[in-house]
């Protein structure tokens, strides 16, 4: 412990140096900023800024403590415009559009705002606080998962995707078949084959993932404002009374937010996982707990701890991925993949020499994310009003400003008008399967996950020529494995039972 405390004291001697406090907000700023902007994300962000850093002869840990601060920031920054318009600023920031717009539209923007700066703040320190102490042995941990139990994750995930599936299942998991047959869509890795993608060429690396999310979130949202402004209805906004949240509010979403920034920076630890994983596993797991404890949870029409959730994990999961990167040299995101490669233009190795060998880069990288959370918390929750005037924009200015930044967004990711195209076909069906009562978040998940699933159990089958035994050969993929029966067979038993106890003339 006393080793801990001396650590981190030198890391706190590096971070509050006026030149690394100053680094360090001005990252947490852009990254807020690249946050709120879709289709850029944090790994754009951190990328644009690497030669910037190089440029300007910044010492290495005060390019780190930058590109960290961007990284957390655009975690924060990607909730702003998924809670006001229905447009995830990034992929992570999809679950939190579920239950933060229609917070938004019931008039408690200002507190959906604020209350998710608090559960990314929450999520974020719990990330840190775990690589101060856990990191060694996580590390060691996160080794443990190979192509077999990464897979078997992945049926965990599908199966928390019940959850999801709502009073219609048949639709549901329609929805979820639909994301995994577009994430099948481009060339196959392996065989060279190209899957769907009907002699079009900008089909061939797939579907982008901010294009599908685009089109299913903001050009189908659109397509149902003009809907209703067509046929008279109002689509104003109830002006929120509010600027934050309540003490009662914070009790109610406290243990939502603990839990998820837990599981979320578990899942971060994992290399190649990421925060959309994160966000989308803790979302369906809170929803399952909540509804089978509170009869008057409302998940997906503007339920606190839905928003919360989401937010607290993905940022513990950001900042969990950097403990694959310090002590293995593993990037855990793509996010800290870049920032491997910033390093290495230091001559600096990530990996588990690095404690020992550059310790000030190290402990200053994590002191500075304790302070980058803090700025970001007091950056975020005075701003909640400048935020939340955007919804009193009328109309006619509000969705051609939408349309704006999301075809910037959709463009800068290839320079391409097909996507542009691509992105309005995918939001005309996104805005019939709406019509129709078809739930999104199932085909989310089936965008998220299905790449991942078919990645990994490709290279466990090739471990073994094809023999199916290493899918259940460990501990860990067992354990994974009747967790996702437990997840699946308990809440049914327990509603079979609850029923037959409440039938006339049983006690």
């Amino acid at each position: 412990m006393s080793g801990i405390i001396e650590n981190i004291g030198l890391g706190f001697d590096v971070a509050f140096s006026p030149l690394n406090v100053l680094v360090a907000a001005v990252g947490a700023f852009l990254g807020t900023v690249v946050g709120v902007l879709p289709g850029l994300g944090p790994i754009n962000g951190v990328a644009m800024l690497i030669p910037i850093a190089f440029a300007m002869n910044l010492p290495p840990e005060t390019a780190l403590i930058l590109l960290a601060a961007v990284y957390v920031g655009a975690e924060y920054g990607g909730r702003i415009t998924s809670i006001l318009l229905n447009v995830p600023g990034e992929a992570a920031s999809v679950m939190t559009t579920l239950d933060g717009y229609p917070l938004a539209r019931q008039g408690l923007g200002n507190v959906a705002l604020s209350l998710s700066a608090w559960a990314s703040f929450a999520g974020s320190l719990i990330g840190t606080l775990g690589i101060l102490f856990f990191a060694p042995l996580l590390a060691d941990w996160a080794l443990a998962f190979g192509p077999a139990e990464y897979f078997v994750l992945m049926i965990f995930a599908f199966c928390a995707l019940t959850t999801l599936l709502g009073d219609q299942p048949v639709k549901g998991l329609l929805s979820a078949a639909i994301g995994l047959a577009i994430s099948t869509v481009g060339v196959d890795a392996n065989s060279g084959v190209y899957r769907y993608t009907f002699d079009i060429p900008n089909l061939a690396d797939g579907m982008a993932f901010v294009v599908v999310i685009i089109g299913l979130f903001a050009i189908s949202e659109l397509l149902e404002m003009l809907e209703k402004s067509a046929s008279g209805v109002s689509i104003e906004v109830p002006k929120s009374t509010r600027k934050m949240f309540n003490a009662k509010e914070w009790v109610y979403t406290l243990a939502s937010t603990i839990r998820s920034g837990v599981m979320g920076f578990f899942i971060g630890v994992l290399p190649g996982a990421g925060a959309s994983v994160a966000s989308a596993v803790a979302y369906a797991n809170e929803k399952r707990h909540c509804e089978g404890k509170d009869p008057n949870a409302k998940f997906g029409q503007g339920d606190l701890r839905g928003l919360t959730a989401p937010e607290a994990a993905n940022n513990g999961s950001a900042t969990g991925s950097f403990i694959p990167m310090l002590t293995l040299g593993v990037p855990g995101s793509g996010t800290t993949a870049v920032m491997m490669g910033a390093l290495s233009l230091y001559n600096i190795t990530p990996g588990p020499v690095l404690f020992d060998s550059n310790p000030s880069l190290v402990w200053g990288l994590i002191a500075s994310l304790f302070i980058a959370n803090v700025m970001l918390l007091f950056m975020n929750i005075p701003m909640v009003r400048v935020f939340a005037s955007m919804l009193r924009i009328p109309p006619w200015l509000l969705v051609p400003a939408i349309v704006v930044i999301s075809f910037v967004g959709v463009y800068a990711l290839h320079s391409a008008t097909f996507d542009l195209g691509l992105a309005i076909a995918i939001g005309v069906v996104g805005y019939f399967l709406r019509k129709m009562g078809v739930p999104l978040p199932p085909l989310v998940l089936g965008v998220v996950l299905g790449n991942l699933m078919e990645q990994n159990l490709r290279r466990a089958l090739s471990i073994t020529n094809g023999e199916l035994f290493i899918l259940w050969e460990s501990n860990m993929a067992k354990g994974l494995w009747i967790a996702s029966v437990l997840i699946v067979a308990v809440p049914w038993l327990y509603r079979r039972f609850r029923t037959r106890t409440k039938m006339p003339g049983n006690p």
